[in-house]
Formats: C-alpha cells, sequence, structure tokens
C-alpha cells in the first residue's frame, strides 16, 4: 500500500490504540494465571495477534467479544503451560519472541519458536546463556530465530546480562514466577530500557506475582508473597507509543487531541510530553486527554537510551525546532523493525534536514519547509507514521511505499490521521 500525504494543517481528536506492550504481557500473565482472566481494551495489532495465538499455541483457551473496530474483550481460561502444538509462532514481533520463549520452556514438550520478516535478522542475545542455566535445552540456535526449547524451566538463582533487550529479562521473571517453589535471585548487569521492566512488574504485581528489585540489578521472586485470585480483570492503557507521533504532529502542524491515554502511565514513551513540553509546545491536559498545539518550537536534548522506540517521533520534532536537537541512545536502534539509525537518517536526507550521528547521539537542525519526497519505509511501523507527520510541512506530495506496516501496532492510524483533516490517499 502506498499513502500519499499533501501538505497541510491537522486538528482534531483521535483515540489511542491499545498498548501492544502491555497486552503482550498481559496475555503471557493470563497464560500462567491457573483459571480466568479478563482483557478488556485489547487491540487487533498484527503483534498482538501474535501473542494471543502464541497462548493459545500454548495451551490457553481464549474467547473474544468485539467491542469496535479497534477494541475487544479477550477472556483466557488456563491451567498453565501446556502446549497443543509443537511450535509457536511469533510474527515480526520481537516483544513476543523474547517474552514466550522462556514461557514455552515451563514445558518438558520439545517447541519450535519461529517468526517471519525482519524479526529473523534479529539477534535474540543472551538466550544461550540464561535458558541452559535455567535447565532448559536449547537446540538449532545461532543467535537468531528459528530455535527448539525443551524444558522444564527450574527456577534457580542466576546471572543475567540484559545488555541486548529487556524484552528477555521480562520472559524470564515471569517463567521463574511461574515455577519458583522457594524464593530465587537474578542478578542483572547491562540493563537498559529499565521502564518496559516497570511494566513487567506491574503486571506481575496485577496477577499477584509481585517481583522486587534492588537498582534493577537484583530481582527476587518469591513465591510465598504471592497472591492467587480468580478471575483476574485488567484493562489495557492507550498506547504512547502511537501516540507520540499524533502528539508530534499537533506541535508541527496545527492541533491534535488524543485520548484514552494515561498520564501516570509506567509506559516509557510517556515522555514524549517531557520533551514537548522542552521544546515549549503548547500542552493541555485533561483527565486521560492530552491537546498538544503548534507554537515556536527550540532546540532540545534528550537521551532515549530507554525510550528507543521515541526516536521516530522525536527526530521529526528536531526538524522543526530551531536550532540544533540532540537525541542520545542511537545504540539502541539498530535491531528494530528496521536497523533505524539507517531507516531514521534516511527519512530525515529524504525530506532535506540537516542532521549528523555523533557518538551515540543524533543531531538534527531545525527548518521550515521541507522538500516532499518518497520514503522507504523499511516495513517500520514507526518510520510510516514518523513520514506522515512529517509530509504535513513538506513543500509537496510525499508518497510512503509500504504504508501498510502500520498494522503492526496501529491499524487505525491513516483513519485516525484522516479523520482529523490530513489529505491522504492511500493505494
Amino acid at each position: 500500500m502506498i499513502a500519499t500525504i499533501e501538505p497541510g494543517r491537522v486538528s482534531g481528536t483521535i483515540v489511542a490504540p491499545p498498548s501492544k506492550s502491555l497486552t503482550q504481557r498481559a496475555l503471557a500473565a493470563a497464560l500462567l494465571h491457573r483459571g480466568t482472566t479478563h482483557i478488556y481494551n485489547a487491540g487487533y495489532a498484527a503483534d498482538e495477534q501474535a501473542a494471543l495465538h502464541i497462548i493459545q499455541q500454548l495451551g490457553a483457551v481464549c474467547t473474544e467479544t468485539k467491542v469496535d473496530d479497534q477494541l475487544r474483550h479477550i477472556t483466557v481460561v488456563s491451567s498453565g503451560v501446556h502446549p497443543i502444538a509443537d511450535s509457536i509462532y511469533c510474527g515480526e514481533s520481537g516483544l513476543a519472541a523474547r517474552l514466550f520463549t522462556p514461557l514455552a520452556a515451563l514445558s518438558s514438550k520439545p517447541v519450535k519458536v519461529s517468526g517471519a520478516g525482519s524479526l529473523l535478522s534479529r539477534p535474540i542475545g543472551g538466550l544461550a546463556d540464561i535458558l541452559p542455566a535455567l535447565g532448559v535445552t536449547l537446540t538449532g540456535f545461532n543467535g537468531f530465530l528459528p530455535y527448539t526449547v525443551c524444558g522444564p524451566l527450574q527456577a534457580a538463582t542466576a546471572v543475567m546480562h540484559a545488555s541486548g533487550s529487556s524484552q528477555l529479562l521480562s520472559g524470564v521473571l515471569f517463567a521463574l514466577a511461574a515455577s519458583a517453589h522457594t524464593s530465587v535471585t537474578l542478578d542483572v548487569t547491562g540493563l537498559e530500557s529499565k521502564p518496559y521492566i516497570d511494566l513487567t512488574q506491574h503486571i506481575l504485581a496485577h496477577f499477584g506475582m509481585p517481583v522486587t528489585h534492588t537498582d534493577y540489578k537484583q530481582f527476587t521472586i518469591d513465591p510465598s508473597v504471592f497472591k492467587h485470585t480468580d478471575p483476574v480483570e485488567i484493562a489495557i492503557e492507550g498506547d504512547w507509543s502511537s501516540a507520540s507521533c499524533l502528539l508530534v504532529a499537533g506541535a508541527i502542524a496545527g492541533e491534535m487531541t488524543v485520548s484514552n491515554l494515561n498520564t501516570a502511565s509506567l509506559q516509557a514513551d510517556r515522555a514524549i510530553l517531557d520533551v514537548l513540553q522542552m521544546a515549549g509546545a503548547n500542552i493541555g491536559v485533561a483527565g486521560n486527554t492530552v491537546t498538544v498545539g503548534r507554537s515556536s518550537l527550540k532546540a532540545f536534548e534528550f537521551d532515549a537510551s530507554d525510550r528507543p522506540d521515541l526516536f521516530p517521533a522525536l527526530a521529526v520534532l528536531a526538524a522543526f525546532c530551531r536550532g540544533e536537537s540532540r537525541i542520545a541512545g542511537v545504540h539502541r536502534l539498530f535491531h528494530k523493525e528496521s536497523n533505524r539509525v539507517e531507516s531514521i537518517t534516511e527519512l530525515l536526507w529524504s525530506f532535506g534536514i540537516p542532521f549528523s550521528v555523533e557518538e551515540d547521539a543524533l543531531c538534527v537542525v531545525g527548518g521550515e519547509r521541507l522538500n516532499g519526497t518518497v520514503i522507504d519505509a523499511y516495513n517500520d511501523h514507526r518510520i510510516v507514521m514518523a513520514a506522515a507527520i512529517c509530509a504535513l510541512r513538506a513543500r509537496s506530495r510525499t508518497d510512503i511505499p509500504g504504508a501498510e506496516a502500520v498494522n503492526k501496532s496501529f491499524p487505525g492510524f491513516f483513519d485516525g490521521i484522516i479523520s482529523c483533516g490530513v489529505r491522504c490517499a492511500l493505494s
């Protein structure tokens, strides 16, 4: 699909889609919960679908009730991990691969973990160290999917290096919470993206399995403090990652209101509000609604190491800020849906935005009107959304081939911006 965006203003209200990060964690917890879980306000994004199918392959019984085209209520009945298939398919979801691999390893049945697209070229770092330390056999592993795991995973005190991704650590914490019979500790080194571990702890606690930590370096899993309640009910928050591009659109091209946002959220990308404030955007907050309007923007400095998914939106925001903005944390961009160092800098270059990469930072010099262009989306949902909002300030139309990549996280993105006055044709 090609999205063609004409320059113009944006004005209106969009409901933020459900957080796929929270949904996937809730589905993982529902699989481990022995009983019934009701998950409200879940979405239909591709990554959410992948996680739902995985827990079904691992033995959960799931039913869905459609709320509207964007939302559904999922009921999960589970007695733990009892695979009914010899493989789980993660689609293109890196979180699903890292989160559910340790859960599949709770079973004594061999389970193959496979995926598709760019996920097959994204390294799964740390797996070959932590799983064998917990008694899991890992075969066919060369650093990437596919591979096969065979447990049962044995909860034990262990050491884990987590510099590659917090996602695998999340999976290990879920698995230890499910398998521990006595208190165990996990010593962790090199952890980045700490806010995502906060989300994992939040979900585990909601399901009666609190996990504590000391400065994110030692995690304690003590089943003596766990509490089993049934059923468990959880409502999924709106997604700050998807909202970030919409809010930046308001800051650079009119006014945008995004509802269904928890401003006290633990989600890492809630930090977009801090950066917009730093840049001088007009911001209004009322309950679960955030409104951002265009103003004279100034350059900012921000370390996105713990929030790498904000990079595309921040790069676009920087393009319209007076002076040179500096966004640190480039080392976190190489193994996303695309190599985002490459895809973001090509986006900036295509629009004619001056930039440089200095050590671990992306430096962007703000301007006013950009070139209309053709953007290579790299099959990356966040690059599609960033390109679409940047196109609003170009001199002429912008074409984005591969725009269907937004279905990974925000299937309603284009319908939403069109409803807010964006002249967008899909072909």
